[in-house]
C-alpha cells in the first residue's frame, strides 16, 4: 500500500529531488550518484535510504557496485506531477546533466578499456565461425513474426540480444553474473538508444525471476560454459509462459580444445539431440532450427516452445 506521507515527507528536500531527476534519466551507482551532486558517499547514501524507506527507489547490489533505480509503479505519478509544475532551479538541473553526462562518458571509456583488452580473444573466437551478422540475421528468422512479449537474454554480456530485439519487447530484461559485462552492456544499450532495458546480476542456475513470467528467453553462446547445461536449460525453460519460447544458440560438437583452456569453455559443442532432450524433460516442444556453416566452427539454433495451456473439460 502506498503511504502518501511518507513518499512527500520523503521529497521535502533538494537533494533527493535531484537524485530522483538523475535516476529517472539512468541507473546510477551510489560513487556516480555523489559524483554528479558534489556530495561525499555517505550523505548521498542517508538520502538514498530515505527514498528507498519511502519506496520510490531500490538498490540492487553487483559485484562490488549497488546500482539504484526508481520504483515504476511509484515514481511514475509523481513525475506527471512535479512536471506539471515546471522544472525547478533550470540552472541546477542544467548542471546536473552536464555531469551526468560526464559519468556516461566515464562508462563508455572504460568499456572501450575492457574492449581493447579482449578483442584479440574475441577476434579470434570469431573468425573460427560464420559471420555474427549471418547468425542474428537467423537468430531473427528463427523468432519470426510472433511478438516477442516479455524477453529475457541469459548471459546477455555486452547486451547484443537486447540491442537487437528489446525495442519489440514488451519488457526487455538481460542477466549476466559478471558485474563488468553488466557495465558493458549498460555503455552498449545507452549508445544504441535502448533506455527501457533493465540489466540485473544473476546466476543462470538460479536465475532472480519468477516462473512463468517470459514469453522469449535466449540464451546465446552462453551454453558452452556452463558446467551443467542440462540445469541451465531447465532453468531457462522455467521462466516461459504457456506460448513461450527458449531460443539456444551455440556451437555444434568441435575439437578446438584451445578454447576450453584459453577462454574457459566448459564444453566444445552441442550434439543436436542433447540439447533437444534437455528442452523437452523441460517440458518443451523442441526443434533444430539451423545448422549455420561457414568456418571451423558450425552455429546452431535450437527451438524449445511452451505448448498452450489447455482448458480442462468439465463434465
Amino acid at each position: 500500500m502506498v503511504n502518501a506521507p511518507a513518499i512527500f515527507q520523503s521529497l521535502a528536500d533538494p537533494t533527493r529531488l535531484r537524485i530522483l531527476a538523475l535516476l529517472r534519466a539512468m541507473e546510477l551507482s551510489v560513487g556516480e550518484l555523489a559524483q554528479v551532486l558534489g556530495q561525499s558517499q555517505p550523505r548521498v547514501s542517508r538520502h538514498v535510504k530515505i527514498l528507498i524507506d519511502a519506496g520510490l527507489a531500490e538498490r540492487r547490489k553487483e559485484g562490488s557496485w549497488v546500482f539504484l533505480s526508481l520504483r515504476a509503479d511509484r515514481v511514475q505519478p509523481l513525475f506527471a506531477l512535479l512536471d506539471s509544475w515546471g522544472e525547478g532551479d533550470s540552472a541546477q538541473v542544467a548542471a546536473d546533466v552536464a555531469r551526468l553526462a560526464a559519468v556516461q562518458a566515464d562508462r563508455a571509456a572504460s568499456a572501450e578499456r575492457y574492449f581493447a583488452s579482449h578483442a584479440a580473444d574475441w577476434d579470434e573466437l570469431r573468425s573460427l565461425h560464420i559471420a555474427e551478422s549471418e547468425v542474428e540475421a537467423a537468430v531473427a528468422r528463427a523468432l519470426g513474426d510472433k511478438p516477442v512479449g516479455e524477453l529475457i537474454d541469459i548471459g546477455t554480456g555486452t547486451g547484443r540480444m537486447l540491442e537487437l530485439f528489446g525495442r519489440a519487447a514488451r519488457r526487455a530484461l538481460g542477466v549476466d553474473r559478471s558485474p563488468e559485462m553488466l557495465r558493458l552492456a549498460r555503455v552498449k544499450l545507452a549508445q544504441a538508444g535502448i533506455q527501457s532495458a533493465e540489466l540485473r546480476q544473476g546466476d543462470m542456475y538460479a536465475l532472480p525471476i519468477a516462473s512463468g513470467s517470459a514469453d522469449t528467453v535466449i540464451l546465446h553462446q552462453v551454453l558452452h560454459y556452463a558446467q551443467q547445461p542440462a540445469a541451465a536449460v531447465a532453468e531457462a525453460a522455467r521462466l516461459l509462459a504457456p506460448g513461450g519460447r527458449l531460443l539456444v544458440v551455440d556451437f555444434a560438437p568441435h575439437e578446438h580444445e584451445e578454447l576450453r583452456i584459453r577462454d574457459a569453455h566448459a564444453r566444445l559443442g552441442f550434439a543436436d539431440d542433447a540439447v533437444c532432450k534437455w528442452m523437452q524433460e523441460a517440458a518443451l516442444d523442441a526443434h533444430v532450427v539451423d545448422h549455420l556453416e561457414g568456418g571451423d566452427l558450425t552455429v546452431t539454433i535450437w527451438l524449445g516452445e511452451r505448448p498452450e495451456a489447455r482448458l480442462e473439460l468439465v463434465a
